[in-house]
């Protein structure tokens, strides 16, 4: 019983995780580009917002900090997503 109810629990975790990525992302290009974020331009960060800032999931300005702070790290698919929001 016990770990059915971790299985479930590391689920929700992940599930929770994902959808916050796909917030920050959703809020970034609304914030630069007055306009929702792509499902392209969500796809291009959510693995260096792992890689890189997943210790400052959910906070979606923290996480925005994280990737300017790691520019020079983050996926050429991503920097294009900053580069084309002006950021």
């Amino acid at each position: 019983m016990k770990a059915r109810f971790l299985r479930f629990a590391g689920a929700r975790s992940r599930a929770r995780r994902a959808s916050t990525v796909g917030l920050f992302l959703a809020l970034f290009a609304s914030a630069a580009n007055a306009q929702q974020g792509t499902p392209e331009q969500r796809r291009a960060c959510t693995p260096d917002v792992y890689r890189l800032c997943a210790g400052e999931i959910p906070n979606v300005r923290a996480i925005t900090a994280c990737l300017r702070r790691n520019r020079s790290s983050l996926s050429e698919a991503c920097r294009t997503v900053f580069d084309q929001a002006g950021g």
